[in-house]
Formats: C-alpha cells, structure tokens, sequence
C-alpha cells in the first residue's frame, strides 16, 4: 500500500473506476436479459391473439392476419374455410394439384385430420374453447382435437356437441335413420337413433352416464351438489361421483321471466326496460331496419301490448322455441359476442327465445314473432313480427 496519501487516493479512485466498471457491465447484461424477455413476452401476446381472415385480391382465395395487419398466412385456402377469426385451430381446404384437400391447422402450423373433417350442414366445425371436432372417414366416428392438435377424445362416438364449460354431450351405439328410409339420402338428412348419450369432459372422462339431451340446457350455470337442487327453473342428473349436476333450462327461465319481467303489470316502461337499445323489425321495401327501442315502443305500444296480453288468457294459444342470432340480420360489431369464429350463433350460450303466438279466424292462420335475445344482463326483447296489424 502507498504511503503517501494522494497515492492512497489515487488507488481508492481505481477501485472505484473498476468497481463502476463491473457494475456498469452487469447492468448491461441485466438490461438486455430483460429486453429479451420482454421481446419474447411480446410475440407469444401476438401469438396468443387473434389472426384475422382476408381475402386475395380477386376473393377466391383466404389467408390470415395478425393483430399488427402482418401477413401470417397468404391466402391459400378456399371458400370451405368459414374461420373468420384464427384464435387456437382452424379446418381449412387448399386446392393441392386437381384435388381439394382438407385438414385442421394449428397456430404453430402443424396440420392434423387430413380428410376427417367434421362436418354438419355442410359446413366443417369451429374451435370451441380450444378444442375442435373430427369424423374418422374410415369408421364414420368422431373424436376431438384439443388446440395442440393432439386427440383428447378418441373417435368411438357417434357423434359429440361442442364444448360447453368444458363439457361435451357424446352419443355412443346409435344408427343413422335417413328421411328416404334405409338408403342414403342424396342431401345426407338423417337423425340418430337408438343409443346412450352421455356427458363427459375434454379428457374423455365420463361425467354423466344416464343422460338425455337437451338443447335448452344452460351449461355454463352447471352447480354440483350432494342432493338435487330444488330449483324449478334446473334440471338435476345423478354424475357417476354420485354427486349431482344440474343445469338451467333455458326455456323454463325465460318463461318464468317473462311472466315477471314482461306480462306481469305490463307498462311501456317495463318493456323498454327489458328491451335491447334497437327493435329490428322486416319493413318493406327496406328489408330489416332497426330503431332505438323507446321511439319504436312509444309509437308502437298499443299493439304490441294486445298481442303480448294474448300470453295472460287461460287458453293462450303459443309456443317457444329456441334459436340463435341471424348472421345475416346482425351483421354490426356489437353482435360479435354472440357468434364464433366461423360465424354461427353461440346459440347453446346465448339463445334467441322465440314467443310464437298463433292466430286463429275463420278464414286465416297467422303467427306473430317476438325475439327475446338472452344477453349478459338479461333477455332483451330484440325482434318482432306482427301479422295483419301494422307496426309504424
């Protein structure tokens, strides 16, 4: 050590010159480690986004883009591919020399199900929560791709619904009937026959084994309890745990709600409370337009008020069905929610409740139509129909 003191601080300033020197550098190494990081949490986010579909310049052909308008796939697959949005997989046809080829296709690329698309009124199935159905040619039986592309569900069913809340309603040892009796139909119209359903989840494990399905079933509201649920507005399925799951019927909800909400000290406020924020109705030579719902109603009121009073006679003659949202009605943004990716209504989460009164003279037989749309904060009066009565 040096004995002078200026020498003494000369050598403190070095340390601390190496010292900051060293710090510096690890900072550096910190810096750029956390750059890195955040790069790759960047474009797993875009990963993990949606692809939107675009068409080529002629619109034959469809291609997909991501969040930032950047060319993730050229347009390349043809009209067969209904995917509008690309969250997990896809099934999507491309002309490959004379023949159309179809398959599944991941977000990483990796391609599965080569010709075993599922198939239903003509159209081939959309993701589902991640998972998506196909039909093995040669054995005629569906199993389930989860987002990965890899099987969860084996093909040893008839056939299978979507997934719901992480459920699925599987048919297993049923027979086809064709509406031209034993032989193929020329349009492959047919119903099952025969066989057990079931509930089971995405891991093939069997929930319910003694179950009848049930469109009208909410499974998003399934609860699980030890004893039935003294519920009229539920149904309750003994599980194979020997615990009970039950689940809204959406028909005996609407209809308690519409007794309460709607006919029950029937006011133009109530309707318009219990109304989306725009009627749609078919005007000629308009087609269908739509109104902020309180300057229809206002206008309105009287007649659609003696028709939904029909609903309070002892003897009321109408039924309710069950129905999703016209794509081709509700095109605007807003609606977006209550489709999936490929366009088709969410109809098993949010349904359309149709009120189908019938009108009965001497000499006619007419119907009159009010929607009731099942939204996040309740069922909305949508949609009418009035027949021989003129809405304004």
């Amino acid at each position: 050590m040096a004995n002078n003191p200026l020498e003494r601080i000369a050598e403190s300033a070095g340390s601390r010159s190496t010292l900051g020197l060293a710090v510096y550098k690890n900072m550096k190494q910190i810096v750029l480690t956390c750059i890195f990081i955040l790069i790759g949490c960047s474009i797993y986010i875009q990963e993990d986004s949606s692809w939107t579909a675009f068409w080529n310049d002629d619109s034959t052909l469809i291609g997909f883009k991501d969040q930032n308008g950047h060319t993730r796939i050229e347009p390349k697959y043809m009209g067969f591919t209904t995917a509008r949005k690309f969250d997990k997989i896809i099934a999507v046809m491309e002309q490959s020399n004379s023949k159309h080829d179809t398959y599944y296709l991941t977000k990483t690329g990796k391609i599965v199900g080569r010709d075993n698309t599922y198939i239903f009124d003509n159209r081939p199935d959309c993701e589902s929560e991640g998972f998506i159905r196909f039909r093995d040619k040669k054995t005629d039986k569906v199993g389930m791709y989860n987002s990965k592309g890899e099987i969860v569900i084996p093909a040893e069913y008839n056939d299978l619904t979507n997934v719901r809340n992480g459920l699925v309603v599987a048919l297993k040892g049923a027979k086809k009937r064709y509406s031209d009796g034993n032989k193929h139909s020329g349009c492959n119209h047919f119903s099952w026959v025969e066989g057990k359903e079931y509930v089971i989840d995405t891991n093939n494990q069997i929930i319910i084994d003694n179950f009848k399905y049930n469109s009208s079933l909410d499974f998003f509201s399934l609860k699980i309890e030890h004893e039935p649920i003294q519920d009229a507005n539920r149904q309750s399925f003994l599980g194979v745990d020997g615990r009970y799951y039950s689940f809204i019927d959406y028909k005996k909800e609407f209809q308690a709600w519409l007794n309460f909400a709607i006919l029950y000290s029937f006011s133009r406020e109530k309707l318009i409370e219990n109304s989306y924020k725009e009627i749609y109705i078919w005007k000629e030579p308009n087609g269908w337009i739509s109104e902020v719902n309180s300057v229809f109603i206002d206008r309105n009121f009287e007649l659609i008020k003696s028709r939904l009073a029909e609903l309070n006679k002892e003897k009321a003659d109408y039924f309710i069905s069950i129905d999703g949202l016209n794509s081709f009605i509700y095109e605007a943004a807003e609606f977006d929610t209550y489709f999936n990716n490929c366009g088709d209504a969410k109809a098993w989460k949010y349904p359309v409740m149709d009120v189908i009164i019938n009108r009965k003279t001497e000499s006619d037989f007419n119907q009159d139509h009010f929607e009731f749309l099942r939204t996040e904060n309740g069922y909305k009066l949508i949609s009418m129909t009035i027949r021989n009565g003129k809405l304004h």
